[in-house]
């Protein structure tokens, strides 16, 4: 059963730059690329020459963001690729730094997972949802995550459990979480419907 307003559930704003920050990190993803572009189009140079962008995604869709003057970006095949050179910038990032994010729920999900490995809070990211609405879940009942879900109901991808996709969100996972949907009644499901597009 799904519930609106939910503690739990992430809210998301729009990219804005902090012109105070002392260094800006921004991470995107797939459709984040338009966040990301109008980020850099109301910055002014000098939040631009403190800035590094790490993508993942077709680089074709990224050409518009060669066009600033960017201190340092990177273009990479996989999200778990950005989330490996996350670690490198964040192991040695230095007081006032700054970290952006746009794209899917899922990414900005495992960015603020990785971010808070370094104790960052999720308050001072900055994030802008962008794309498909699919959810990354994780099955509660073996813990396995399974990515991209766009219906109510799906069988889990480890366990084989059907299972009914809840809005708690656990920002320490990163995922939504799944409950079994015949739990109570074996062999009875609710009808699927396909309502995270």
């Amino acid at each position: 059963m799904l519930f609106s307003g939910i503690k739990s559930r992430p809210l998301y704003a729009t990219l804005q730059p902090d012109p105070f920050a002392r260094f800006n990190l921004v991470l995107v993803q797939g459709e984040g690329v338009n966040a990301a572009v109008r980020l850099l189009e109301c910055a002014g140079d000098q939040f631009r020459m403190r800035t590094t962008i790490l993508y993942a995604g077709a680089a074709q869709a990224a050409d518009r963001m060669r066009s600033f003057q960017i201190q340092r970006m990177q273009f990479l095949p996989t999200i778990e690729t950005l989330l490996v050179r996350v670690d490198g910038f964040l192991a040695t990032a230095m007081m006032g730094t700054r970290l952006y994010t746009a794209g899917t729920e899922g990414f900005m999900g495992q960015v603020i997972q990785h971010a808070g490995n370094y104790f960052i809070d999720h308050k001072s990211i900055i994030t802008e949802h962008c794309g498909s609405l699919a959810r990354r879940i994780q099955c509660i009942h073996c813990r396995g995550a399974t990515e991209n879900v766009t219906t109510n109901v799906v069988r889990c991808s480890h366990c084989g459990v059907d299972l009914l996709v809840r809005d708690h969100y656990s920002r320490r996972l990163a995922a939504f979480m799944a409950v079994s949907a015949d739990a109570e009644a074996p062999g009875t499901l609710p009808a699927i419907e396909k309502i995270f597009r």
